[in-house]
């Protein structure tokens, strides 16, 4: 089992990534969510105000004639009022890119519009001309007036309406989004997160279990070799030395199972010098000086001798 570049954890970097990406992703839906919902918002206010500002236009307008009828007559203001009224009244159905008003898509709100449509355009007709403004009847322009002032109340209360239902359609959404937003980081957190943090400590616990049987059977092993070290030195009868130089050989050998055993559960990615094999060295030096290991040979970063040669 390899440490660092294991594929557990690049299993676990590829979870994190996905973690991450999620993350970012509905960060964006969100914000996109909240932007759309706020340009709405304005959108749907700017069409009530302005809504709201017909039935101003329509009351000017009977009292801009008032004023020429029985005192000083601003023609100009009466035109102008008139010609907002009548301009306003198509921006509101067929939308402005200026304004950024959309056009009206609301069947309902489209047949009120209808019956407004008469009213206005007699006002438009009959009050456009400074010669005939003054023979129009005045009980006519108020009843006029006063259709299009009922009518307009009617299209600025749906139009509330629909704003209103609009909110909350886009409050559901939003909270919808929200909901599914907490659920998909908890199932992240539960089935991403967690199983990483679980196999990290369980592997340094293993790999902590491991470094101690190992590290205790590689001391045992020394101090077998330290004991046959020090018997060999004492020692005067060949054929007892080389009967020790044997048990010292097979302590090497299983000294390097050890070393391999040790490799394969704690393999490091740096070419740093490893204490075991400075501890080795020492020793194979050692059962140089007797012929017993070739001197001409290195240990390698796999535990085992090879020629210099």
């Amino acid at each position: 089992m390899k440490i660092g570049k294991t594929e557990v954890f690049k299993k676990g970097f590829r979870a994190y990534y996905l973690l991450v990406i999620s993350i970012v992703l509905l960060t964006i839906a969100i914000q996109t969510m909240t932007q759309y919902s706020l340009n709405k918002q304005r959108s749907t206010a700017l069409i009530v105000n302005l809504a709201g500002r017909q039935r101003m236009l329509s009351q000017r307008l009977l009292n801009e004639l008032y004023s020429c009828r029985y005192h000083n007559c601003d023609y100009a203001e009466m035109k102008l009022t008139l010609t907002k009224l009548y301009q306003m009244n198509e921006f509101l159905q067929k939308g402005n890119e200026t304004l950024k008003l959309e056009p009206l898509d609301d069947d309902e709100i489209r047949k009120e519009f209808s019956r407004l449509y008469p009213h206005l355009e007699w006002l438009n007709s009959e009050l456009k001309n400074y010669q005939n403004f003054k023979n129009v009847s005045f009980t006519d322009v108020r009843y006029r007036v006063d259709r299009f002032l009922f009518i307009m109340d009617g299209i600025v209360n749906q139009f509330q309406k629909k704003a209103e239902k609009d909110i909350r359609t886009m409050m559901i959404i939003e909270l919808e989004l929200a909901i599914f937003s907490i659920v998909i980081i908890l199932c992240e957190i539960f089935f991403i997160v967690n199983p990483i943090i679980n196999n990290i400590i369980d592997q340094k616990r293993k790999l902590s279990e491991i470094a101690w049987h190992q590290s205790q059977v590689f001391n045992s092993h020394m101090k077998n070799i330290n004991d046959l070290e020090y018997v060999l030195k004492v020692e005067k009868n060949p054929e007892r030395q080389k009967e020790i130089y044997g048990f010292i050989g097979e302590e090497l050998n299983q000294l390097k199972k050890v070393s391999q055993n040790m490799l394969k559960s704690l393999e490091k990615t740096t070419n740093q010098a490893k204490p075991h094999h400075m501890i080795i060295r020492k020793v194979e030096g050692f059962l140089g000086k007797f012929n017993i290991v070739s001197s001409d040979k290195v240990l390698t970063d796999d535990d085992t001798a090879h020629s210099v040669k």
